[in-house]
């Protein structure tokens, strides 16, 4: 897997996400990710003419991991969010493409990796956006936690054991397979 910190919505080692979070507060991605860059085509209503979604392959995946667990707090829900230009070259109005299961703390564990999916297109009617974040919404007040959120190629996609998603499992003890 390869990081990159121009596809990082959150991560810099050492910076927790629940510094500044108060009980039921959204808080942005610490980086707002712009799909346009200097040299690429824009659009006539200055959005960039890359859409980063399905039908690639490989597609670009959401990578969410947990890297420091999660103390203090109740829950948590992750939204992957996208935003047109608004004319000056800055964000307009987000619009919510799609929100994660509730994951409760007991759940945010080191290594629990928590938006496993391919970067999705714009939901119907919803133009391809120029900038796209995540929104992190909280139950409680979260004292410890941190956590890595970007966008990757490829990511190590194996099968969890029982219903921890921090252990990678495979097969059950006890399976044999006939070559």
């Amino acid at each position: 897997m390869i990081l990159d910190r121009l596809l990082t919505f959150t991560g810099a080692v050492g910076t927790s996400i629940v510094d500044s979070w108060a009980a039921g507060d959204p808080t942005e991605s610490t980086n707002v990710i712009d799909w346009h860059m200097a040299g690429l085509p824009t659009l006539s209503n200055l959005q960039g003419a890359r859409d980063m979604g399905i039908g690639d392959d490989p597609a670009l995946k959401l990578l969410v991991q947990v890297i420091t667990a999660f103390a203090g707090g109740t829950s948590i829900v992750f939204t992957l969010q996208g935003a047109p230009d608004n004319g000056s070259g800055a964000p307009g109005t987000y619009v919510s493409w799609w929100a994660s299961p509730i994951y409760t703390a007991a759940q945010l564990v080191v290594g629990a990796r928590l938006l496993d999916m391919d970067f999705p297109r714009p939901p119907a009617a919803v133009g391809v956006p120029r900038f796209v974040r995540l929104l992190y919404t909280n139950v409680g007040t979260f004292t410890a936690g941190e956590i890595y959120a970007g966008i990757v190629l490829d990511r190590m996609d194996q099968m969890y054991q029982g219903t921890n998603n921090a252990i990678l499992g495979g097969y059950p003890a006890g399976i044999t397979v006939a070559n």
